[in-house]
Parts: structure tokens; sequence; C-alpha cells
């Protein structure tokens, strides 16, 4: 591949892991995505090579982040349920109020959720810190697979 398309796929993996972080973006699909193109393109040993990489990457953390978040909120006593509203109101809180609607709709709507639920805004607050923080973790084990993906695409390149 060219100086000029290896470029191209740069800019692409750091519009994903930016992505990753946001969670605006499918960030993992397109780091994943930008690799896969450059692989094909590539056609070398290296570039598949770096492609398992990013595909096992980028699939143990997509699974990683569900199991380790779960846990987190079981541990927590938040039910699914009260993500999902936060993440019905997130998504409309985004449409609603630009740049900062996604998270305030899903803490808002958490927070709500769980005081209907637990009658007490002390425990509503405290459900509401442990969602955030399972979100936070979702990201950052999302974002750890991404930058092996990321890294091991720079170091073929880098190398090679």
């Amino acid at each position: 591949m060219s100086a000029g398309g290896e470029l191209v796929v740069g800019l692409v993996l750091l519009v994903g892991l930016f992505g990753v972080v946001v969670q605006v973006l499918p960030g993992g699909l397109l780091i994943l995505g930008a690799i896969a193109v450059w692989a094909v393109v590539t056609g070398t040993g290296w570039g598949w090579a770096v492609l398992a990489v990013a595909v096992v990457a980028t699939a143990v953390a997509g699974v990683a982040k569900y199991v380790i978040a779960s846990h987190h909120l079981r541990g927590a006593g938040v039910p699914s349920s009260t993500l999902v509203w936060g993440g019905l109101a997130g998504v409309v809180g985004f449409f609603v109020i630009p740049v900062v609607g996604l998270p305030v709709g899903f803490i808002l709507a958490v927070y709500l959720a769980e005081l209907a639920r637990l009658r007490s805004q002390s425990a509503a607050w405290t459900s509401t810190v442990a969602a955030l923080r399972a979100t936070g973790i979702t990201i950052l084990v999302e974002l750890a697979g991404a930058l092996i993906a990321v890294g091991a695409w720079l170091l073929v390149v880098l190398l090679t």
C-alpha cells in the first residue's frame, strides 16, 4: 500500500479511537474495517496477521466489556431494565440536546428509573454512580482492544 493509503488508514484508525472514547461512532468497527481494507490491499502475511490480531482483540474486548460491566452492575444491584431506560433516554437526549444530550439523558433516566424503583434519592444516586462506573469500564475495555489492534497495525507499518 502506498504511503498515502497508509495515511488514510491511520486517520480512520484515529477516528475509530475517538469513537471508542466518545461512544458516538462505532469505533471498534471502524478500526476493524480499516485494518481489514489495509490487509486486503497489502495482501502480505503480516497484513493478515495484523487483521487476525485486530479481530481477536476486538472480539475479546466486545465480550469482556459486557461480562465485566454486568458483573459490576449485578454487584451494585442495578437491574438491566434501568440501563435500557438509560440507553433509550440517551439516544433521545442525543437528538434533543446537541453534544451533551447522550450523557445527560442516560444519567437522568438511570437516576429516575432507580428513584422510582428504590424510592430513595441516596440509593438512586448510588445506583446511578454504579451505572456510570460500569459505562466507564466498558469504554476502557473497548479502548484496550482497539489500542491493541491499532498498535499491531502501527508496529507492522513502521517495521515494513
